[in-house]
């Protein structure tokens, strides 16, 4: 069974992924260069966008839409794959 993807909570609709941001190289804390192209996602009415190419998933904090709640927490949010989610 593998892990489920990384949630990170944000205050900004419009977020970066590069999926390498808290990878660290030895010792250093320079950014290691694993990871994948940087894009950019726009967190939409549902309240979180998930990263294309590494399902990490930015979760806007106290955003009142998301499911109806003031804050999502991880179990909240659909498995990735899930169909019955538009």
């Amino acid at each position: 069974m593998s892990n489920p993807p990384e949630t990170v909570y944000t205050d900004s609709r419009r977020v970066s992924c590069d999926g390498a941001t808290d990878i660290r190289a030895a010792g250093n804390y320079r950014p290691s260069a694993l990871g994948h192209p940087r894009v950019w996602l726009e967190i939409d009415e549902k309240g979180w966008v998930e990263c294309g190419y590494c399902d990490r998933r930015f979760v806007l904090k106290g955003d009142p839409h998301a499911h109806g709640t003031h804050e999502l927490m991880p179990g909240d949010l659909p498995e990735p794959g899930d169909a019955s989610v538009a």
